[in-house]
């Protein structure tokens, strides 16, 4: 549910943004805005219902400073309906559609071991090829897929794992052997 909610907030600040034409402006104080919420105390004080909300607002006002009052009202409405976790995912998503209105994809790319950054060049550039768009690039480790790799970019999945490639292979034995 919380990613959801992420989703549609973000959704709602990109429209925004896009009328306002204030794509990076938003991206900034939304950065901020998450920014201010990774410090414990601040976000233990806003979380803690028995601190009255005029407090709070006090404080955001000073610890967000500059922001556009539409990205402060957006952090109010994110600490009166206690939804402060989703901070990070409503960044993350924005950033996303601001990219995905620019021509770039996000890739998420799976590998046995860390790729170096030879190996991610050359992954991010093979990808840019085969979908014609610019990738940005997130790798993670994920020792179970023991070989090659997993691709995510939206909605598509290349699965070039070694793990895919054994199950394949036993699944095709095991119908010849029936």
């Amino acid at each position: 549910m919380a990613r959801a909610s992420a989703r549609r907030h973000a959704q709602a600040v990109f429209q925004i943004a896009l009328e306002q034409n204030e794509l990076d402006r938003w991206r900034s104080d939304l950065g901020m805005i998450a920014e201010a919420m990774k410090d414990s105390v601040i976000y233990a004080f806003l979380e803690n219902p028995k601190i009255h909300f005029g407090e709070k607002t006090k404080i955001m006002s000073q610890r967000l400073e500059g922001i556009s009052p539409l990205a402060m009202n957006l952090a109010l409405l994110l600490v009166a309906k206690k939804r402060l976790g989703i901070v990070e995912e409503i960044v993350y998503e924005y950033g996303r559609l601001v990219d995905e209105h620019r021509g770039i994809a996000h890739a998420k790319v799976a590998t046995a071991i860390p790729l170096d950054e030879k190996d991610k060049d050359s992954v991010t550039h093979r990808l840019s090829d085969a979908l014609g768009k610019k990738i940005r690039l997130v790798t993670q480790v994920d020792p179970f897929i023991i070989g090659g790799l997993v691709v995510r970019v939206g909605d598509k999945l290349i699965d070039g794992s070694t793990k895919s490639r054994l199950q394949a292979l036993k699944k095709s034995l095991v119908g010849a052997a029936e």
